[in-house]
Formats: structure tokens, sequence, C-alpha cells
């Protein structure tokens, strides 16, 4: 089953969900229309939609910025600036995990709600400390939200510079090691680490 992928409802025309709820429209989203991609980009965002890490975001936006094209470009700030990314009502947006199964984008944002015990616009995007990310105006919705909750912004050009990715990467490197620490924490809790017994030395005979 793959998430994100979908399809307008009343078209048939596919789609991927870069954000599922827009923050302070719960009722909203954010889709890609996959079909006037040129053919590079649409087979790198299908890539990414299969990664690990598409499959692992909560909203592919926040990979989608992180992710360049074969011209360098930053695909989150290049599909908006061209026009891809449509602003759409959730309940016009047909979810295909796989073949034999659909079920509407609004309705699945109430299962998961129901789940998480939150309320659909708590699944909207959240920044680092955990709060909803307001929308910056109507004009830019989809970059306001992603450079907020990623932590870095693409420049005027839609491409990622070396400081911004550097300084994704120390981030990065910040959270990895403060996860690494935890996990060794939880494990010595669950199973102490057995110290090597210090070899004795004896005393020489006189």
């Amino acid at each position: 089953m793959l998430k994100h992928v979908g399809r307008i409802a009343s078209t048939k025309r596919k789609v991927i969900v870069a954000y599922k709820v827009l923050p302070g429209e719960p009722d909203d989203c954010v889709v890609v229309t996959t079909e006037n991609l040129e053919a590079g980009d649409h087979d790198t965002l299908i890539k990414l939609v299969e990664s690990a890490a598409g499959q692992e975001a909560e909203d592919l936006a926040t990979v989608m910025m992180r992710t360049q094209l074969s011209d360098g470009s930053n695909m989150l700030a290049r599909f908006h600036q061209t026009g891809k990314m449509i602003k759409t009502k959730t309940a016009n947006v047909e979810m295909i995990p796989n073949r034999n199964t659909t079920i509407m984008l609004n309705e699945l944002n109430e299962v998961i709600a129901q789940q998480r015990g939150v309320t659909v616009a708590d699944l909207a995007l959240k920044d680092g400390q955990g709060n909803t990310v307001p929308v910056k105006g109507s004009n830019d919705p989809v970059l306001s939200a992603a450079q907020v909750a990623g932590g870095t912004a693409p420049a005027d050009d839609g491409i990622i510079t070396d400081e911004v990715l550097a300084k994704k990467f120390r981030s990065d490197a910040d959270r990895l090691s403060k996860e690494a620490a935890e996990l060794r924490r939880q494990a010595e809790e669950l199973v102490p680490t057995k110290k090597k017994a210090a070899n004795k030395k004896t005393a020489p005979s006189v």
C-alpha cells in the first residue's frame, strides 16, 4: 500500500497529496497534478513517494522540500511556482493506496484523527515544537508552511544553497545524536552492559 497517492474524484485524474490538511483549513488539502509534469520531474516525484522517507512522512511536502529535481531546483518550490500544486477540498480527493482500495481523503483524515484522539484540524503540519504552522496569507500557503516546518527555506530561485543544506545536515545530526543517546539509555535499562573484569596482576614472590 502506498501513502499520498490519489485522484480527483470527479475527473479521475491522478494526483499526489502533498498536504492532507492545511493549517487553519481542515477541509482543504494541496495536491500535485501528475499528468502535466515533465517526464523527469514525474519520475523523481514517484520515486520519492515510493521511497522509505516518502512513506514515513505524514505530509509528503516535508520531504519534497528536501528533494532536488534533475536541474538542481527544489521540488516543492518549483512545483508551486509552476502551478503544479493545487489547493482543493479533501472531499474532492479519492485516495487509492492500491488497486482494490479507495477512500475519500476527508474520510481518511477523520479516521486518522479518531485513532489519535485529536481533531482533523490537529493533523495539520506542525513545526519542530509541535505547534500548528499558521498560513502566511492565501497567496503562498504551501511554501510558508513548509519553510517553518522544515526549518529551512529555498533560495529565491528555488535552488537550495550549500549554506542551507549545511544547516539542515547539522540540525539532522544533532537530532540523530539525541535519538541515539536515548536509544542507548533505553538499552541500558533493559540489559545493562557487562563490564569486563580487570585482570588482576599477581604480586611477584620474594
